[in-house]
């Protein structure tokens, strides 16, 4: 089968197309037909991870020194990369009882990656689910990642009707599904992003949108119960002001310092910071994204589609900052 490749850290380039065993699926195992793979913050973070430092790692240092021995210190430990995936069930393991041949699912790899190739195996159990009918494949490809963890945040958060919140990375992954989420649970919502994205902001349901570039949330008088930093940009005494008696800021990335700040602030009254430590990545959570987005509450957008073997061109345009949406490789 063909897969995308990398034998070397470094460039887009060093992606290439490349002919690799087929896999055969375990007794509890199905092999999957990939129709399309996105391409995530991930799958860039681990094609060039020799020059990720701790300074530029998203995550405290305790957590980069187990990713590094994970992808490999001065070359990749895993050759194909591609963590999110939609496609058709080709085959089953005999021990297999939720899906048959035939099924169209999504579903997520993680660290393990594996879905820039025509065929994949995932366990039964799995973070995989039947696809919803109402979205292409290309569209499905772009849903588990952000979608989930956005669903975890709101979960840790305790999102109610009728709480002020402000999403800061509004039109990235994880962020258009949290506000998504945030408006579906009752919230009053608030975008933030930058100039050329406002509209897909807005209209993801945003009910008011902020550039970046143009005034400060937090210099504004504006107060919200609870302030989701997706890439954990803003430091906790940025936020304060713009925190209500009891809010919260989450942070869906972070650093040492905000941890710190999280135990301390846990034992306190009052503001608090919440650091996203771990994510229920339960496929009955997938199944919950699957139905919201079949009941309308949840849409996805497709920015750019490019054929497989130009995965170091969809590398390229994602990494120069013009990405709206999702960006995906397309198999078939």
């Amino acid at each position: 089968m063909k897969a995308i490749v990398y034998d070397q850290y470094g460039p887009p380039e060093v992606l290439k197309l490349a002919d690799v065993q087929k896999p055969v699926p375990n007794d509890n195992e199905i092999l999957v037909k990939i129709k399309a793979a996105s391409v995530n913050f991930g799958d860039i973070t681990a094609r060039d991870f020799k020059s990720m430092t701790p300074r530029k790692f998203n995550m405290p240092f305790l957590f980069w020194l187990p990713a590094k021995m994970a992808f490999g210190a001065n070359k990749p430990k895993i050759r194909v990369l591609g963590s999110e995936f939609a496609g058709t069930v080709e085959a089953v393991g005999k021990g297999v009882k939720r899906f048959k041949q035939g099924d169209c699912v999504f579903g997520y790899r993680g660290s393990s990656f594996g879905s820039y190739a025509e065929y994949l195996c995932m366990p039964e159990d799995g973070l995989v689910a039947i696809k919803p009918a109402a979205l292409s494949f290309e569209e499905a490809a772009g849903v588990p990642y952000g979608a989930i963890t956005s669903y975890n945040l709101l979960k840790k958060a305790h999102i109610a009707r009728g709480k002020k919140v402000l999403v800061n990375g509004a039109s990235g992954s994880i962020g258009s599904f949290a506000l998504q989420l945030a408006k579906h649970y009752g919230a009053d919502v608030t975008g933030v992003c930058g100039t050329k994205r406002q509209a897909f902001v807005k209209a993801l349901g945003a009910d008011r949108v902020i550039d970046y570039t143009k005034e400060d949330f937090t210099q504004s008088g504006e107060t919200y119960d609870l302030i989701i930093d997706v890439l954990g940009k803003l430091r906790f005494s940025q936020c304060k002001n713009a925190l209500n008696k009891n809010g919260r800021v989450l942070y869906a990335s972070f650093k040492m310092r905000q941890l710190i700040q999280a135990i301390g602030t846990s034992i306190k009254g009052g503001r608090k910071v919440i650091c996203a430590l771990s994510t229920d990545e339960s496929a009955q959570n997938l199944e919950i994204i699957r139905d919201l987005i079949e009941a309308g509450h949840i849409k996805t957008v497709i920015d750019k589609s490019y054929p497989l073997n130009e995965a170091a061109d969809a590398h390229r345009y994602v990494e120069s900052g013009q990405k709206l949406a999702n960006v995906v490789l397309v198999t078939q």
